[in-house]
């Protein structure tokens, strides 16, 4: 008779507990034991527990491989779902074997789990052990299904049993997915479709709430969400701000109107990836050295400052041409603009020539800091305009989220738990699904930002991206290249840069002790076809099979999949980031970050009066609208996971616990060097902080 002891982990979630009755079924390599109940007579698989119980076989069943947990019905209970963290056995010989689960059992089913041991295929040598990662696979597959939600987008999570209803639009793509109403009840009906394991915790769920209500329900009390009326004054604006204020989130209101504080959000705002060092001026952009002269400084010229690597260009030129809708009733307005900056010998970023048109001509000028106060400003604010689209449409949705998810569906579907790269990749995964439902209900919907809070409309906001992913390159999203690319490595002042490739190399190095454990040559790379799977179905279904976008179709060395593999991730994590963790601070004052315009650009100088302006900005309600939906998706996350804390044991071996544990050194040190930097700057830059970033993205 052997005995194995059992001891089995409950997740600590609200309602991760249950009453069903739980079975165990333990196979080894000599044998397999017969369904046993796990039962003290008393209150099992209570939230947070960690049961242990005794398992008594006939004869000793070898190397253990795999368990089966039975979920069943128990008496008169009803049936509720369960979360099982692992289950982990001590065997008659003293060895403990581990078996992840992480994930909930909803119904009276079997779920099958493999001790925790990384193993790709090659290394698989039992029939039983390759037909139960096969069967995993098919099975995922069978359940998570691509499905287009806009042509020319990445393709997202179908589950075969929602079947969302399709809004069809004659004069654009058609929008399946469409979920009227806005914007309380939007998690749930955006989110419906999906089962537990890609849902939120209930926490997370109740804070989102809990969140949203509020301001919601303060806006429409003050009746400023039904207000189509332009703002009186600049400073009522001030009445919409939320009441957790920071440094910058004052700062902005403060110092918005300031050329120098323009410049430096190209540097570390939150869309700081899109400034291009400027060698040569555009033909379609006409700066004469006499119009910017004065503001270059004395003994120096336009080509002087060329030549030195002093000049930089902002080109929104992926804008041009989107049509724009009506909001409250009054028809919007739109630009693609150029803007030429200047970095000066005291190492400020300053605007130096403004045309808001990619066509010049004699009703496009030229605006610069010496034309008129309010000229000047409107001129920087249809810049900030368009990089209200650039960063939300671009930077935002598409290169974190959308791109994110695309990424883990194909986790999902292609490997099995017990792949070491599943085990690397799965913590970088949780809640991105989820948060993309909510996502495309919030801003992709009649109900939505983008059809009330936006210039472009629904269709327009898609067609940024759509033109984006359409130019988007496998090298533009290998960070190091992309500074070297855009010619900004050496800019001073830019903590985005700075930040963003020490927390690179952080990864880039955990990733390579990881990797090179288990693959420790190119052929086991070329060799392992899950693997192979994984980077094709990438390929095929997020970059939609363009090949002029470089995107490995496969992978053949191990630098290589090194590199990959930290694009993932990087992705995933700290790029979110980086775009994200802002948002608030930098568009609760909405002058600096408007969504629509309701006047034309302007044609000629010397018109613009405060009037004017403020009769451009967006009116109240669009103001509410877009500052609530921004409130909610960039709010630090409850529930969260800073990057580097798995506290799900995937790995075993000694060898990726260490890589783990040296990985949250490291992040540390980059998180402590930061801080002490920033007790010397007048506006402080941690975004990239460690600490908070998130391992995943799940806001």
């Amino acid at each position: 008779m052997a005995a194995y002891k059992v001891k089995v982990a409950t997740g600590t979630d609200l309602l991760s507990g249950t009453m069903d009755s739980i079975s165990l079924t333990i196979v080894g390599t000599q044998g397999e034991s017969h369904k046993q109940r796990l039962n003290h007579f008393g209150r099992d698989f209570a939230t947070g527990a960690v049961d242990e119980y005794t398992v008594r076989c006939q004869q000793d069943l070898g190397e253990l491989i795999i368990i089966r947990l039975h979920k069943e019905r128990y008496s008169f209970f009803p049936k509720n779902s369960w979360y099982c963290n692992y289950v982990q056995i001590c065997a008659p010989d003293g060895r403990i074997y581990h078996f992840p689960a992480y994930q909930w059992m909803d119904g009276y089913e079997t779920l099958a789990l493999r001790e925790a041991t990384g193993k790709t295929t090659a290394e698989d040598t039992l029939p039983i052990l390759l037909e139960h990662r096969q069967e995993e696979i098919r099975a995922k597959q069978d359940f998570y299904h691509w499905r287009v939600f806009v042509p020319g987008l990445p393709n997202y999570v179908h589950i075969p049993s929602y079947h969302p209803p399709v809004r069809r639009n004659p004069n654009g793509p058609e929008w399946s997915g469409y979920i009227p109403g806005f914007p309380i009840l939007i998690n749930i009906k955006a989110t419906k479709f999906l089962n537990s394991n890609l849902r939120f915790s209930f926490i997370k769920t109740a804070s989102f709430f809990f969140r949203l209500g509020p301001m919601a329900l303060g806006f429409k009390l003050r009746g400023l969400v039904d207000c189509k009326q332009s703002w009186k004054r600049l400073k009522d604006i001030k009445k919409i701000f939320p009441a957790n204020k920071s440094i910058i989130t004052e700062y902005v209101a403060e110092h918005w109107t300031e050329d120098s504080f323009f410049g430096y959000q190209y540097l570390n705002g939150i869309n700081p990836g899109l400034l291009r060092r400027c060698t040569r001026i555009p033909d379609k952009f006409p700066v004469a050295d006499d119009m910017v002269a004065p503001f270059l400084g004395e003994g120096t010229c336009l080509q002087a400052e060329l030549e030195k690597g002093n000049i930089y260009l902002a080109d929104y030129r992926i804008l041009e041409g989107i049509p724009t809708i009506e909001l409250n009733g009054r028809k919007q307005h739109h630009c693609a603009p150029l803007c030429l900056l200047h970095l000066g010998p005291e190492g400020n970023m300053m605007p130096i020539a403004i045309q808001l048109s990619q066509t010049p001509g004699p009703d496009c000028p030229i605006f610069l800091p010496s034309d008129s106060e309010w000229d000047w400003l409107l001129a920087k604010t249809w810049v900030r305009y368009a990089e209200f689209y650039c960063h939300e449409a671009i930077s935002h949705l598409l290169e974190t989220h959308l791109i994110a998810e695309a990424f883990c569906l194909s986790i999902m579907r292609q490997l099995p738990m017990c792949h070491p790269l599943y085990k690397l990749l799965i913590p970088h995964t949780r809640y991105t699904i989820q948060i993309n439902s909510i996502g495309r209900a919030l801003l992709l919907n009649e109900g939505g930002l983008s059809a009330r809070g936006m210039s472009l409309g629904l269709e327009g906001f898609a067609e940024v991206m759509v033109r984006a992913l359409s130019e988007t390159t496998y090298d533009s999203l290998y960070l190091p290249n992309d500074f070297v690319e855009r010619g900004v490595q050496d800019l001073p002042g830019y903590y985005y840069r700075d930040d963003s490739l020490a927390v690179w190399d952080a990864l880039e190095r955990y990733v390579t002790e990881i990797i090179t454990y288990y693959y420790p040559c190119d052929a086991a790379v070329a060799g392992d076809p899950e693997l192979q799977s994984w980077v094709r179905e990438i390929f095929k279904e997020c970059l939609l099979g363009r090949e002029s976008s470089g995107f490995p179709q496969c992978l053949r060395t191990v630098p290589e999949l090194i590199r990959y593999v930290t694009i993932v991730i990087y992705t995933c994590s700290a790029k979110h980031a980086a775009v994200n963790t802002g948002q608030l601070e930098y568009t609760a004052w909405m002058p600096n970050f408007p969504s629509s315009m309701r006047n034309p650009p302007m044609q000629a100088k010397g018109l613009t009066t405060l009037e004017t302006f403020m009769d451009t900005l967006p009116d109240v309600k669009t103001t509410c609208i877009t500052l609530l939906v921004l409130w909610t998706l960039s709010r630090e996350p409850d529930d969260k996971r800073p990057l580097g804390h798995f506290p799900d044991i995937h790995f075993v071996e000694e060898a990726p616990r260490r890589s783990i544990e040296t990985l949250r050194r490291r992040l540390a040190q980059i998180s402590h060097n930061i801080r002490q930097r920033n007790k010397c700057l007048p506006i402080p830059y941690y975004y990239l902080d460690p600490v908070l970033i998130e391992n995943s993205i799940s806001i």
